[in-house]
């Protein structure tokens, strides 16, 4: 016994040698935690683990730096399926003492099992489950996870007397009899278990369970043998023997029944399942194989698809490919009108580099020669009266090159629309002409014809609807121009 002072060792005197404290008071804290540590340790050695455990808690409220009651509290814990109680007395007791302690081989003993410490955790989950069912009122369920719990720690205290609860609740008195006997086995002295214990013999001795007194058998000595017989008991006449073996007859038979035709139904049953089983297995095949079809038409239908455009692509490329030979042997020839209307259908972006560095030069030198041939085809045309021809031409100039001629093409080609009685385009290229060449003698002639077309708009279905009321050539109205080329030659326009 060390001083709390000054830590040297006391005497059986009074106060401390070394600093002079009075310790009596000190000495009998100590001895009386000494005391219920000893109590303790004997209640333990009897498994009277519920009076150790209450020994050994006042023997840590007057002592709390006592160690050694500190590790036996916990391996009482731990004898109780408390494990994770136990776990923590000894970690506060190596605290309390680091080097030369007990606790730390408990730890050490634990922690380094991996398996242990699983088995550990589950118990307490599946133990803090099984009140959730009892919660839930669920006791079907709590005894199965209670059963788990107990196979897993059959030390645990009050997994037995939980179960043994449920038992009592549920009625099955000899089943909770035979939990709360595994449970004091353990703990001989713990008063949960004593109560419930008192419980189940009331409730046994209330049902009648009790083995019938001896004085309500009689016994005989029949040779070597002891008889053992009600005492009201009274042998059976021959009709009463022959009565019994046929009611017994009876009796098996219907027992009998009552036993096959549960299996041949079951038998039934099953048969029947197995041939639905079947169909559905048939049905699902029948589905995936047809799911797998749909699947390859539509991968069929993609890749068809695909090759039609592909070819399509490589028609197309041809085509130009085709064209652009033509229109270079018509160059080639100096047939400009050939080698342009060949141009006209080659489509650039089929072409590779040196093929659209080909046309590009070929393009270049035929074009203004071909525009040059066509707009004096249409011209021609126009003041011949062809005007179907004019159109022809004329539109593929415009097509190139709208403002061709410095507005001309698109001029002429009003022109020769609206001496095909087809005013509506003649409108579309007379507003052309007024965009393109405003304040000239065209633009004047154009503006003529568009306003009368707006004039006559709301009386049709259109502007410049043939049939509607126009100039005549000639013949002007309401100021209107008389009809004509414009000032000047048409190869040299204004």
């Amino acid at each position: 016994m060390e001083c709390y002072n000054c830590g040297a060792k006391l005497t059986k005197e009074g106060r401390c040698k070394s600093c002079g404290a009075d310790v009596k008071t000190y000495k009998k804290i100590l001895m009386a935690s000494n005391s219920f540590y000893n109590e303790g340790l004997e209640r333990a050695n009897v498994r009277n683990l519920t009076g150790a455990v209450e020994s050994l808690k006042k023997s840590l409220q007057y002592n709390k730096m006592n160690t050694d009651a500190r590790n036996l509290l916990g391996l009482v814990y731990f004898e109780m399926g408390e494990t994770v109680d136990a776990l923590s007395e000894w970690v506060i007791s190596k605290s309390c003492q680091k080097e030369n302690n007990a606790a730390s081989g408990y730890l050490d003993e634990i922690q380094n099992n991996a398996s242990r410490l699983e088995s550990i955790n589950q118990t307490i989950k599946k133990y803090n489950q099984a009140l959730n069912y009892c919660k839930q009122d669920s006791r079907d369920l709590a005894v199965i996870q209670l059963k788990k719990v107990i196979s897993m720690n059959p030390k645990l205290v009050k997994g037995h007397q939980l179960l043994a609860l449920l038992y009592i609740q549920e009625g099955k008195y000899e089943h909770a009899k035979k939990a709360l006997h595994n449970a004091e086995k353990i703990d001989a002295n713990n008063t949960i278990t004593l109560k419930y214990q008192k419980e189940v013999k009331q409730k046994l001795r209330e049902s009648g369970s009790k083995k019938q007194k001896k004085e309500d058998l009689i016994s005989y000595q029949s040779g070597n043998e002891t008889i053992i017989m009600p005492a009201n008991f009274k042998d059976n006449s021959a009709w009463q023997t022959i009565l019994n073996i046929i009611i017994g007859v009876a009796l098996g038979v219907a027992i009998s029944m009552f036993l096959l035709l549960p299996n041949i139904k079951q038998k039934s049953k099953s048969e029947s399942n197995e041939a639905l089983k079947a169909v559905n297995d048939t049905l699902s095949t029948k589905e995936q194989t047809i799911s797998s079809l749909e699947s390859q038409v539509k991968d069929l239908t993609k890749q068809a698809k695909e090759a039609k455009e592909s070819s399509k692509g490589v028609e197309s490329k041809m085509t130009s490919y085709e064209q652009l030979i033509n229109a270079f042997a018509a160059y080639a020839a100096e047939d400009m009108e050939t080698a342009g209307a060949a141009l006209e259908q080659v489509k650039a972006d089929d072409l590779s580099g040196n093929a659209k560095t080909v046309y590009d030069n070929v393009y270049a030198k035929v074009n203004e020669q071909y525009l040059s041939a066509l707009y004096k085809e249409g011209y021609s045309a126009y003041t011949k009266g062809d005007y179907p021809l004019a159109i022809e031409k004329l539109l593929k100039v415009a097509e190139l090159d709208e403002k061709y001629q410095n507005g001309n093409t698109v001029y002429y080609l009003a022109q020769s629309y609206r001496r095909s009685d087809n005013m509506e385009q003649a409108v579309v290229y007379y507003r052309k002409v007024l965009e393109q060449s405003p304040g000239t003698e065209r633009a004047r002639v154009a503006k003529v014809y568009v306003d009368a077309a707006d004039r006559e708009a709301p009386a049709g279905s259109g502007q410049g609807q043939q049939g509607a009321a126009q100039p005549q050539d000639g013949q002007p109205q309401d100021g209107q121009p008389q009809d004509g080329q414009p000032q000047g030659d048409p190869n040299q326009p204004q």
